[in-house]
């Protein structure tokens, strides 16, 4: 069966690493920072100035002055620090963000996103996708294998405006953990109850699967 939303935030959590400076996209990626793995320390950055988000408050410890870039109420870890969008950007653009960890409508076998608009519907603005995948050192998808109507989302090439190109080396969907490199999706992982026929069905882009593929465990 398919990850839920917290799954996969929780398997995403996995690829932290201790001293990591980590960048969380709006949607599932937030949800990451209520899974940090016990023994290691990140700081968590938003694009609106603030490092060192926690989790997700209770009812009791809501700040609505402290929110992240997606308008939700967040904490703030001991030793946190609070900054101008513009120092915000400065620290992306610069390189100093190691992971950033964000939502796509498509992603394609050469490692482009497509995340920011789909043509003829409503969009509220870009937001820091751009800067984050050129910026950051290491970048991970969160995303639906398939849309609605069970189309694929892992394609020979993106069909929908560029985000970014040649910058995505791992996607996390709700069936499956990928990697992409050689112009080819590496299927790494299975979601538990998912078949490998269930990825090749669902996958339009080159695919290859290994001899054994390990299945998640939460």
């Amino acid at each position: 069966m398919a990850l839920s939303r917290e799954q996969m935030a929780m398997r995403v959590a996995r690829e932290l690493r201790d001293g990591d400076y980590v960048n969380l996209g709006i949607g599932i990626p937030t949800l990451v920072a209520n899974y940090i793995p016990a023994g290691i320390e990140v700081m968590l950055q938003s694009e609106n100035g603030l490092l060192g988000m926690g989790e997700f408050p209770d009812e009791a410890a809501v700040d609505a002055d402290l929110i992240n870039a997606g308008k939700q109420t967040v904490t703030a870890v001991k030793g946190a620090s609070f900054f101008s969008s513009a120092d915000s950007f400065a620290m992306i653009r610069g390189g100093h963000v190691d992971l950033t960890v964000l939502g796509a409508f498509e992603v394609d076998v050469t490692g482009a996103i497509a995340s920011w608009m789909i043509p003829g519907k409503l969009i509220k603005g870009m937001g820091g996708a751009m800067d984050l995948v050129a910026g950051a050192r290491n970048i991970i998808v969160t995303m639906m294998h398939a849309d609605k109507a069970g189309n694929s989302k892992l394609l020979p090439q993106c069909t929908l405006p560029l985000t970014g190109v040649g910058c995505i080396n791992t996607v996390l969907t709700d069936l499956a953990l990928l990697h992409i490199h050689d112009g080819t999706f590496h299927l790494k992982e299975l979601a538990p109850g998912v078949t490998i026929d269930e990825i090749r069905a669902k996958t339009a882009g080159k695919l290859v699967i290994p001899q054994q593929v390990a299945t998640m465990v939460f």
